[in-house]
């Protein structure tokens, strides 16, 4: 039993004030406790966590009226077992009474973007740029990452812009087959 959560404060505040309202818990636990944690687990389809926090509404309520109850007395456990229905029966309630939650994707089976996919992209292309004729990579490079235009290109490497526009074009398709090859690219 999780008894440490339940209220053992006597209204005076001092140590004194405080131990027959622990006897009464101890006392209550010890006679009722297990039993009414079964019933309450029972009645949860088997549910554990929530039978204890039933308990613990069941201990709250019972020291709300331990002026009144005798956890010794054989009469108690009724009156036990009939707070532990009524509190099952009132959560069923409540949850029915609110529209259903959408089951959503289990989250340790959501995708987090941790970047291995993007590395390991990059590393394909790295390795099916290698692939191509030296001509062609160069191209490429100028055009698609370093961003210049045909014209540029053709004057850093000295070409006619022609020649760029026919490099860029074999140079593509050559990318594409070699990515294709590597099951990263459409067929």
């Amino acid at each position: 039993m999780r008894y440490s959560a339940l209220p053992a404060g006597g209204t005076s505040g001092g140590d004194d004030a405080r131990e027959p309202d622990d006897a009464f818990l101890r006392a209550l636990y010890a006679r009722h406790g297990a039993v009414l944690l079964g019933y309450a687990t029972r009645l949860l389809g088997g549910d554990r966590h929530r039978a204890e926090d039933v308990l613990q509404e069941v201990a709250l309520r019972a020291w709300h009226h331990r002026a009144e109850l005798d956890p010794a007395a054989e009469t108690v456990r009724p009156w036990l077992f009939t707070v532990v229905r009524n509190l099952v029966v009132d959560g069923h309630r409540a949850r029915r009474s609110r529209p259903p939650e959408a089951a959503g994707p289990d989250v340790a089976q959501l995708p987090v973007p941790d970047g291995v996919d993007r590395a390991l992209t990059t590393h394909v292309i790295v390795e099916a740029l290698r692939d191509l004729p030296y001509l062609h990579r160069e191209v490429l490079v100028h055009v698609h990452y370093m961003g210049l235009s045909v014209r540029q290109t053709a004057r850093v490497l000295g070409v006619p812009p022609g020649t760029v526009k026919s490099r860029t074009h074999y140079a593509t398709r050559a990318l594409r087959e070699a990515l294709r090859n590597r099951g990263l690219a459409a067929a």
